[in-house]
């Protein structure tokens, strides 16, 4: 049966499963999810005449923000105990289908895998598979090749595995959609993990400088007790932190940190400037209005912030955020560039960049 393979956050399969139902069928295909609960994994399922490649081709993983990352499914193999490369060669051999040519392999795990043994086993067949791939045609014979895919194998267990493909073009950054990041110790708080990977999962990677150097100023509205103030600091930006709790002494040294003690939805910068970054735990409609109105009066040119969701009908908060977004900055006159996305690193919120482009 043709499916894709949805990776999401574990506890958010039904929200990515609509999302990809309801993206696929505004492009014309139509199909209906089985979610995988509390496991991050969604199964999507096209109906007829098209295809899970159809998917990939029509549908744009950066336009969707519940799913981090997907595999067109080939098809799924008993592992026995003893020669698990030749059931996976036997089984794409006996697909009676095709795939996008593929130079390399990844083998990935469910988010919250708890198998010590199955992730130490992962690590180390990843040659192996690949030697024998290779060997039996069924990968390019160099690794380095240009490729427009790479096969794609999840392991859930000993027993079994799933074997796909995922388009160069049309997968996350990093697999998983989970980039490794460090939190250094001078950092105040792990929410200065957030704007990090926004940055990267958003950002064009050649044209980081260019959107983060220079010397920019930029405010960060509910900054306390620093995180993301942090960050900015690390890039090089003078900073208003803008909230009425105290902030990180260690960052007020740096000289680059002008502290104002209001509240951030409320205050507004004298001059326009770079960077308007926002972490607030309040209505997220309020912070989607906040946004609209610091972009359409030019108040910043670029920013990142957080939509806190509801437990319930969060993906329907998050539509109805998106209109706000859309429509009120559409009235404003101003062409824009609108992402977002549910990264590793949130919890019951997504995160969103804007850039002002007119």
């Amino acid at each position: 049966m043709e499916q894709i393979l949805v990776f999401c956050r574990p506890g958010f399969e039904t929200e990515a499963g609509r999302e990809v139902t309801d993206s696929a069928a505004e492009r014309g295909i139509f199909g209906y999810f089985e979610p995988v609960k509390n496991q991050g994994l969604v199964r999507f399922y096209p109906a007829a005449p098209e295809t899970a490649d159809d998917v990939m081709v029509r549908l744009m993983l950066d336009e969707l923000v519940f799913v981090r990352d997907w595999i067109v499914v080939l098809g799924e193999f008993s592992l026995p105990d003893t020669d698990r490369v030749g059931a996976v060669i036997e089984g794409l051999r006996g697909l009676g289908r095709g795939y996008p040519g593929c130079a390399r392999l990844e083998v990935r795990l469910s988010e919250n895998n708890a198998d010590g043994d199955l992730g130490n086993f992962a690590r180390k067949w990843v040659s192996p598979l690949s030697r024998g791939l290779r060997g039996a045609g069924l990968l390019e014979a160099d690794q380095n090749a240009s490729a427009p895919a790479r096969l794609e194998v999840f392991l859930p267990d000993f027993a079994s595995v799933v074997v796909g493909y995922s388009l160069a073009d049309n997968r996350a950054r990093y697999v998983g959609g989970i980039p490794r990041l460090r939190l250094p110790a001078s950092a105040p708080s792990r929410s200065a993990l957030k704007l990090e990977e926004a940055w990267k999962v958003f950002l064009p990677p050649e044209q980081e400088l260019d959107y983060l150097g220079g010397g920019k100023k930029a405010a960060d509205l509910g900054a306390a007790p620093g995180g993301w103030t942090w960050q900015l600091v690390r890039q090089g930006m003078m900073v208003t932190a803008v909230d009425n709790g105290p902030m990180n002494a260690e960052l007020m040294a740096s000289g680059q940190v002008e502290h104002v003690e209001a509240d951030g939805y409320g205050w507004r910068p004298k001059r326009g400037i770079d960077w308007m970054v926002c972490d607030i735990v309040d209505q997220p409609r309020k912070t989607a209005k906040l946004a609209v109105t610091w972009l359409g009066e030019g108040l910043c040119r670029y920013t990142v912030f957080n939509l806190k969701l509801p437990m319930k009908k969060r993906y329907d908060e998050w539509l109805i955020c998106r209109d706000i977004l859309v429509n009120g900055l559409s009235a404003a006159g101003i062409g824009f560039r609108l992402k977002a996305r549910h990264l590793y690193h949130d919890r019951e919120e997504i995160t969103c960049f804007i850039e002002r482009t007119g």
